[in-house]
């Protein structure tokens, strides 16, 4: 593990306050050795050279686990926002030259994202804030009385923007073959003329891949219509509309190494047409009389208002990078998943937990540690080894209810591009150095969680601005 001191400063303020007074840390935050070394065929990150301080007085590789939640935004992403910035006008309808380039790269954008999702013929690419906003498109743009089918294991943002009255939760399967008859069972007793299936890509909780294929087929035999939550799923498998069968996908910009504040809903256009707008605003109208409002068709239809111009075609650098990388990706992610899986199943105390077993996975290894609470074992990876992690329920309280245990929440170690072999390596010893030796300094818990009284960093920073 390479690591490098952390210089102590004393500043002027200090100084007045006499010789006894703390010193501030003097934070680090790029490792001294320069980026990590380069893993053939895979792109890379902005935080390839982000090293961080340890409560021992060094500056760490910073152990990234904790693309679950969100991912680092790749170089080829933040260079195509840096010269988006520069030039960027509004979008539509401008016949200034900024105006103009803006446009046209918005609108390659879509292409490109749709070149992602292997978009069929007539499919819409709408851009969106997240997967969360997607779906709540989509959920307004339902025919009357549409009956929605939605596994109790999915994620918030796909569990819960339906309506009530004519939503039927199912209950959380056991395994693939269970999600399957669980299905069948609920279609089979269904009347209703529309009926949408809720499917889930990836296990937010545990990072299993769903049988996506199998779900699809069933919805299909009984006429019902399917949309992915591919927020998990679309940053480490291809995705394909044509070949998985759904109609429609919602991913967010922020878990696909790009910035926040941008989303896809992609997929079947005559329910998005026959809705009205989701944002009745600018861009949405098509005509506006005393008496009537005609609204656009297509896209421009649910986009009102000035859209993100600079998110979604950071979106579309994200897409075309992982799309020409995808398999060195997927072979990258799937050695490291084994190796942690593996590593952390040997550890005396752990505990992995799965929902569906013997599944295909994404690159997340969800665990509890006997003895302790899961928030203090993030904070002791945290502060000890620069190692960050997830704890909690993960916007999954019925699946975590169910696999966990009725209230209690877990560890989520989740894999992406800025997650290395050491990285892996580390976070078996630490966990391995905690069950044996416990933490390495006293901790105390508060109403702001977890911290060591005698920690000796400072982890201000300065505003960016």
């Amino acid at each position: 593990m390479s690591t490098a001191s952390i210089q102590q400063t004393t500043t002027p303020a200090e100084s007045a306050a006499g010789p006894g007074a703390p010193r501030r840390l003097d934070l680090v935050g790029k490792l001294p050795s320069g980026p990590r070394p380069v893993v053939a065929g895979l792109p890379r990150t902005v935080s390839d050279d982000l090293g961080v301080p340890t409560v021992h007085h060094t500056v760490i590789d910073y152990a990234n686990f904790d693309h679950g939640a969100t991912t680092p935004a790749l170089v080829a992403v933040a260079e195509a926002a840096q010269q988006v910035q520069r030039r960027y006008g509004s979008v539509h309808r401008g016949a200034g030259y900024a105006s103009r380039v803006t446009t046209g790269w918005f609108e390659a954008a879509r292409a490109q994202v749709g070149q992602f999702v292997g978009a069929r013929d007539g499919d819409q690419v709408v851009f969106t804030r997240n997967t969360t906003d997607a779906l709540r498109l989509l959920a307004h743009c339902l025919p009357r009385r549409t009956r929605v089918i939605a596994w109790e294991s999915a994620h918030h943002a796909a569990l819960l923007p339906w309506p009530a009255r004519t939503t039927t939760r199912l209950p959380v399967p056991d395994s693939a073959d269970d999600a399957v008859a669980l299905l069948r069972e609920a279609l089979q007793d269904s009347p209703a003329r529309h009926q949408l299936v809720v499917l889930t890509g990836a296990c937010n909780v545990t990072g299993e891949v769903w049988p996506i294929a199998e779900l699809v087929a069933v919805a299909k035999e009984f006429g019902a219509r399917t949309v992915l939550d591919a927020a998990q799923y679309a940053p480490h498998r291809e995705l394909d509309l044509e070949e998985l069968g759904v109609d429609w996908v919602a991913f967010s910009g922020h878990k696909l190494y790009a910035p926040y504040g941008a989303g896809v809903l992609a997929g079947r256009s005559d329910w998005l047409d026959a809705a009205g707008p989701y944002l009745p605003a600018g861009g949405a109208t098509a005509a506006v009389t005393p008496r009537h409002t005609h609204w656009q068709t297509g896209p421009a239809r649910h986009e009102g208002g000035t859209p993100n111009a600079v998110g979604a075609i950071a979106i579309a650098a994200a897409c075309a990078t992982l799309r020409a990388h995808r398999a060195t990706i997927e072979a990258h992610e799937e050695q490291l998943h084994g190796r942690l899986r593996a590593g952390l199943a040997a550890i005396d105390g752990v505990r992995v937990i799965e929902a569906l077993g013997n599944r295909p996975n994404v690159g997340v290894v969800t665990f509890t540690v006997e003895g302790y609470e899961p928030s203090l074992v993030s904070q002791v990876l945290a502060d000890e080894q620069a190692i960050a992690v997830r704890d909690g329920r993960f916007c999954a309280h019925l699946l975590s209810d169910a696999i966990v245990g009725h209230g209690q929440t877990a560890i989520r170690a989740s894999i992406g591009l800025a997650t290395t072999s050491e990285h892996v390596d580390r976070l078996i010893a630490a966990v391995r150095r905690l069950v044996e030796d416990g933490p390495q300094l006293s901790y105390v818990h508060t109403d702001a969680g977890w911290s060591a009284p005698a920690d000796p960093r400072d982890l201000s920073e300065p505003l960016p601005w």
